[in-house]
């Protein structure tokens, strides 16, 4: 890793952290209080009220970091890092709007499904096609492990990576249901990308990643369990949008299955339960999901969930970085 790295680690830690401090208050006196799902964990209803969009604070830090770091960079006309925090950045506004609504309604419910689909869709197509004319983006599937590369038909390869864009960002969407979870996978896996585009791309890429790891050091200071503040779908979208993103600006896309393993789990487990509830009219196939909820129910607490979960993304981004070996 390149200095400038963990100068981006280092800023954007201390500059999610001051924010955080102004923000909370703020938060708290506009009564942006999240509401909590009626058919949740009863233990849960404690939570409601707590502030919630505080994904604001390290979006914020992750912004000013990457800006005034990448600088130079841009002058010289690299603006990778740029346009995948935009890209992410959009996803966050889409949230913040759920978020907002739901403040001013007082329910759990935002933006209709429908409406989110549309909106992350399109701006999946937006970023890809941006990156495509830029010259950042290829259509070669890199797959891990067998290094082998194959090429797509632009066409295809668009359809295919604006679902799996949609699909990782509403993975990590489910994913923020427990104080710190989010965040703390979320974490690990940016310190993937960090390590990873430093070694193929170099510094440049990797001032995002770098600077958003250190932005989620400074949230779980406010959001381990209790919980002070939710980063709400505002920071859950907005990391979604950066995961995704920077896996298709590396062009590895299939990277995601090893290193978003919890991802995939939590949503597999939705999936899992709504089909077995349909199919059988009523029976739950899980006490409640995503995943880390049933686990809640079977005794586990939100801690051992957050340090199970963050060792098991560690595991999966290790055999992620054995799997790229032959594209450093």
């Amino acid at each position: 890793m390149d200095i400038s790295n963990w100068l981006a680690l280092a800023a954007g830690f201390l500059l999610t952290l001051v924010i955080g401090r102004f923000l909370i208050p703020e938060l708290r006196k506009l009564k942006a209080g999240q509401e909590i799902r009626e058919d949740g964990p009863k233990w849960h209803a404690g939570k409601a009220g707590t502030p919630t969009m505080g994904g604001i604070m390290f979006i914020i830090g992750t912004g000013v970091t990457v800006i005034v770091l990448g600088w130079g960079r841009m002058l010289a006309g690299d603006f990778a890092h740029l346009y995948v925090y935009l890209f992410a950045l959009v996803f966050g506004l889409i949230g913040f709007v759920d978020d907002y609504r739901k403040v001013r309604q007082h329910q759990n419910e935002g933006l209709t499904a429908k409406q989110k689909f549309v909106l992350q869709l399109a701006a999946a197509v937006v970023f890809l096609s941006l990156m495509r004319y830029e010259g950042l983006l290829t259509n070669n599937l890199y797959i891990p492990f067998v290094n082998v590369t194959l090429t797509i038909n632009w066409v295809v390869y668009l359809i295919f990576a604006a679902f799996v864009i949609v699909g990782c960002v509403n993975a990590v969407n489910l994913t923020d249901g427990i104080d710190g979870l989010a965040a703390s996978v979320t974490f690990v896996v940016m310190v993937f990308f960090t390590v990873a585009a430093a070694a193929v791309y170099g510094a440049g890429l990797a001032l995002l990643p770098a600077a958003l790891a250190g932005g989620l050091v400074a949230f779980f200071v406010y959001n381990h369990h209790p919980a002070k503040v939710f980063m709400g779908d505002t920071g859950s979208l907005f990391l979604g949008g950066a995961v995704a993103a920077l896996a298709f600006a590396m062009d590895m896309p299939l990277v995601l299955i090893p290193v978003g393993v919890i991802y995939i789990a939590e949503t597999v487990s939705d999936i899992i339960q709504v089909g077995y509830f349909k199919a059988t009219h009523g029976k739950r196939f899980f006490k409640m999901a995503p995943l880390h909820h049933h686990l809640e129910l079977c005794g586990w607490s939100e801690a051992k969930l957050v340090a199970v979960f963050s060792l098991i993304t560690l595991v999966g981004c290790a055999l992620a970085w054995l799997g790229i070996q032959g594209k450093l």
